[in-house]
């Protein structure tokens, strides 16, 4: 492939040593479920992203639902979130017996529509999860606003936003609880799946570190029936490792989309708006095309990589025919959605990488 829609093993080559050794390390420890290197991980994460306390997981989905549960959201309950994110945040809402309740988006950013929550604020509404979707931060001071104005709990889903900012603060995008995913293709991704949950709350963190562990604070002996949502120290030491040069791949991120952002300016072609005062950490490239069904094949035909993120809102998933949410409900979303595609970006990307994608994009569209 001339131009992958993102290259893993190229980011391995670059710091192979330091994650063999930090892999040999756990294995020669045996301390492949706990153990320091999690503690270690936990630690300095919560550090980097502006939080006080940082509790590992198995998934990023693990973590929204560690997030939930530990809050108290349960059944009877409503989470106000976006209409267009994965599954996996909407899901973790219904596991927890709470009921999502979707808002549309905004034509530009294609971030929840913060005008909109307030109208979908219910007697039953206990928690709103904004979702700073491709890397980019929700208007977090106007979801605290409202969520201060209703008493509400704030729940921040990054899982594609590892060290966003806003206004040149990390902390800024975070909510009372704030979870990330760490699958292998995100800005931070581990070797398997993984995840955690930051809070400032002790003693929050430390109940869903206990849920995690099958709600257990001291060995078979359960307050709770948990899950088991651990954090393996493979994981947790290779994330470690990469947690180190997340900033300057952020940078390689952010100067690639640039170049994409100067060469699409005198085309059609039309990149999702990044807006003032964010500082997106592109997890991804997302721009509009005219058909975007057939751009995707046509680029793969040249050798280059493309994904769509998501093909359809999620109130249009047979998932969800149950919330009897019909076409219409959320307009923005359902005009805005059918024109994306994502095109590649990774740090180890190249410029003439990315002059071969607009060309191709540009040729095609």
């Amino acid at each position: 492939m001339g131009v992958p829609f993102l290259d893993l093993k190229a980011q391995y080559a670059g710091i192979k040593s330091e994650i063999d050794t930090a892999i040999a390390g756990i294995v020669e420890s045996c301390q492949f479920v706990g153990g320091s290197a999690v503690k270690e991980f936990e630690s300095n994460f919560a550090s980097y992203v502006g939080a006080r306390h940082g509790v590992g997981a198995s998934s990023g989905t693990s973590a929204i639902h560690l997030a939930l549960v530990g809050l108290g959201i349960g059944p009877g309950d409503e989470v106000i979130t976006a209409c267009n994110t994965f599954i996996a945040t909407t899901e973790a809402i219904t596991h927890s017996g709470a009921t999502p309740v979707l808002v549309d988006i905004d034509p530009a950013t294609h971030l929840i529509d913060t005008t909109r929550i307030e109208a979908a604020i219910t007697p039953k509404t206990t928690a709103i999860m904004p979702v700073h979707l491709y890397g980019q931060p929700v208007d977090m001071s106007e979801i605290r606003a409202i969520a201060e104005k209703h008493s509400l709990i704030v729940i921040a889903d990054a899982c594609q936003a590892h060290g966003a900012m806003i206004n040149g603060d990390r902390g800024a995008i975070l909510g009372d609880t704030t979870c990330y995913s760490f699958y292998p293709g995100k800005n931070l991704g581990a070797y398997g799946d993984a995840g955690a949950v930051v809070t400032d709350n002790e003693d929050l963190a430390n109940l869903m570190r206990s849920l995690a562990d099958h709600g257990s604070k001291k060995k078979y002996h359960h307050f709770a029936e948990g899950w088991n949502y651990r954090l393996d120290g493979i994981q947790a030491a290779v994330l470690d490792v990469k947690l180190k040069y997340i900033e300057q791949w952020t940078e390689m991120r952010r100067t690639r989309a640039a170049l994409y952002d100067a060469a699409f300016a005198d085309s059609d072609v039309t990149p999702v708006a990044s807006a003032s005062g964010r500082h997106h950490v592109y997890h991804l490239y997302v721009v509009r095309v005219n058909d975007r069904d057939a751009m995707g094949p046509a680029l793969w035909d040249r050798g280059i990589g493309s994904g769509i993120h998501y093909p359809m809102p999620l109130h249009q998933q047979e998932a969800y025919k149950h919330l009897e949410l019909g076409e219409g409900s959320f307009p923005v979303a359902e005009a805005e959605i059918p024109k994306i595609i994502s095109l590649p970006i990774f740090p180890e990307m190249t410029d003439e990488m990315v002059a071969e994608v607009v060309a191709a994009v540009k040729e095609l569209n």
